[in-house]
């Protein structure tokens, strides 16, 4: 499998956790920053991305490192979008 696969088949996979966050309701922060991202000009697929940018990390520390889900963290992120500052960390 190529990089670009993997990228693809991990953004894939990124979209679908998001899509099942917005559709169990939890967390709630998902939806709240969806629809902040959107009423501030950002389109469906921008916004999407950008809470999957939110998530990479903590699917990362779950897959890679064997970490607990950090659920705190991920809402922090949620609330600094659109901004992403610990992208800039890494």
């Amino acid at each position: 499998m190529s990089n670009q696969e993997s990228e693809q088949v991990d953004q894939s996979l990124l979209f679908e956790v998001i899509e099942n966050q917005l559709a169990d309701a939890y967390p709630a922060k998902v939806k709240e920053t969806l629809m902040r991202l959107r009423m501030t000009g950002h389109s469906q697929e921008e916004a999407m991305e950008l809470i999957a940018c939110a998530l990479a990390p903590e699917m990362l520390a779950v897959v890679e490192q064997q970490q607990q889900f950090n659920l705190a963290r991920y809402e922090q992120h949620l609330d600094l979008l659109p901004e992403t500052p610990w992208l800039a960390a890494e």
